[in-house]
């Protein structure tokens, strides 16, 4: 090979590297739009309870219906042919959002969630062996919380934008009634979020295609029809994918009721759109730990960083806890924050309110450091083990139902703080456990041992 040849191919290596980092940000721009849309839903056609939870359902249980197809999928197709048809299956999706838009169908809107979820389950089990495959095998857990830096950084920005869209005019103003024209209104902003996500979703996979060769020649080597569900013979996938079953009920219980717990009047007491923008700093703050992490963990053993980062999330769902029934107080001032611009009071809910916030500092590094922590301890092939993590990922639809049981039960968002703790302390103990498990190469050779 000449230097010329050598140049080349590091320079389409780092062009793909580009491209699936891309990937990360992707999948967090339609998993996060979720939450504003289902704030201009509610109001829209009028949903409580049940009808409401349909959405996040509908969205995350994708993950435990298709992860396991996804797996085989990708063992029979490859990396560079599962990355295309996922993205292909989010373009459809949107599209199918936008019809429900113009035919005002709640139950197309779901069906549209499911298909871009299920394209985004093929994405997940593609793309984070992909990455963490790519290049130096003892940077990959670096790799992957660099790119899901970036996915925090897509979080962050959609929830901010995605709230300026989705959650303006008249419709969505205090004590108005909903009328045909606002509902119409109203939907166009909805379906003109997902079309115009599904056109630019469409120019990307041409881009994708144009690397694919690439891809395949750096992702971990399929060895045919390997079953998913061979994962379940490693001890270690097990509790891996315990671990990102908790981890992400975690984090979707804490997300989409943290603009309704700002909103209160013993916490910060903000009109929920200015709620909304405040909550992006929980991404953000994910996002600078993400950065923070992938830097730290050039020294420090995955393991390690996993669980102080449990313990600090344990400490700040406490601190929530321990303000319940507590009223505010008088505000004696406000402070602004910054990029969000939303003046923030100082009351007593303003320390439960900002250690609500800073749960996504810790957050930031659990669900790659987890990921990876799995795939370096499991002895089933790396697809399988990767497609039995994606299916972990419905807990983003069971754990949210907990937390709202218990909340509705004790009419307190503060004690529901006590199910994503119960999650982290188990995200402690996997990371303590992790300590002493032999650690191997990624790859989809099996080895002995769990």
């Amino acid at each position: 090979m000449t230097q010329t040849d050598a140049k080349e191919g590091k320079n389409s290596l780092g062009l793909a590297i580009a491209y699936v980092t891309t990937l990360f940000f992707i999948w967090a721009v339609v998993t996060n739009l979720l939450d504003p849309a289902i704030a201009a839903m509610k109001t829209i056609y009028n949903l409580k309870g049940f009808s409401l939870a349909l959405q996040t359902f509908a969205f995350f249980i994708a993950y435990g219906v298709m992860s396991m197809p996804a797996a085989s999928f990708l063992s029979k197709k490859g990396y560079a042919n599962s990355v295309i048809v996922g993205l292909g299956g989010i373009v459809l999706g949107c599209v199918i959002a936008f019809i429900s838009t113009k035919v005002a169908s709640y139950f197309v809107f779901l069906v549209g969630l499911f298909v871009m979820a299920s394209g985004i389950t093929l994405l997940q089990v593609a793309a984070n062996p992909l990455i963490a495959s790519m290049g130096d095998p003892k940077h990959s857990a670096f790799r992957l919380n660099l790119s899901q830096a970036f996915n925090s950084l897509g979080a962050a920005s959609v929830i901010f934008v995605g709230s300026s869209i989705l959650l303006k005019g008249e419709a969505f103003k205090p004590d108005v009634v909903m009328t045909e024209a606002l509902k119409i209104s109203a939907l166009s902003e909805v379906g003109g979020a997902y079309l115009k996500m599904g056109i630019i979703l469409a120019i990307f996979i041409g881009l994708i295609y144009m690397v694919r060769k690439t891809i395949s020649e750096n992702a971990p080597q399929t060895v045919g029809a390997v079953s998913p569900f061979s994962a379940l013979s490693s001890k270690w996938a097990q509790l891996g994918a315990l671990g990102i079953f908790f981890y992400v009920g975690a984090e979707v219980s804490i997300g989409a009721n943290l603009i309704l717990f700002l909103n209160q009047e013993n916490i910060l007491n903000l009109p929920k759109m200015n709620a909304g923008h405040l909550v992006t700093w929980y991404m953000l703050f994910a996002m600078i730990g993400r950065f923070i992490g992938s830097v730290v963990m050039r020294s420090v053993k995955g393991h390690t960083v996993l669980a102080f980062a449990a313990l600090g999330a344990i400490v700040l769902c406490a601190i929530v806890m321990m303000k319940n029934g507590a009223m505010a107080g008088d505000v004696t001032g406000t402070f602004r924050m910054p990029i969000v611009n939303v003046d923030v009071p100082l009351s007593g809910g303003t320390l439960p309110g900002m250690a609500a916030l800073c749960i996504g500092i810790f957050n930031s590094i659990m669900f790659p450091t987890i990921f990876t922590t799995t795939l370096e301890r499991s002895t089933a092939p790396a697809s399988a083990t990767s497609g039995l993590l994606c299916v972990a990922i419905v807990g983003g639809a069971f754990v949210p139902l907990a937390f709202g049981a218990l909340k509705d039960a004790t009419n307190s968002y503060s004690l529901a703080f006590i199910v994503p703790l119960i999650c982290y302390a188990y995200i402690l103990w996997f990371a303590v456990s992790a300590k002493s498990a032999p650690v191997h190469k990624i790859e989809e050779a099996t080895s002995g041992g769990h």
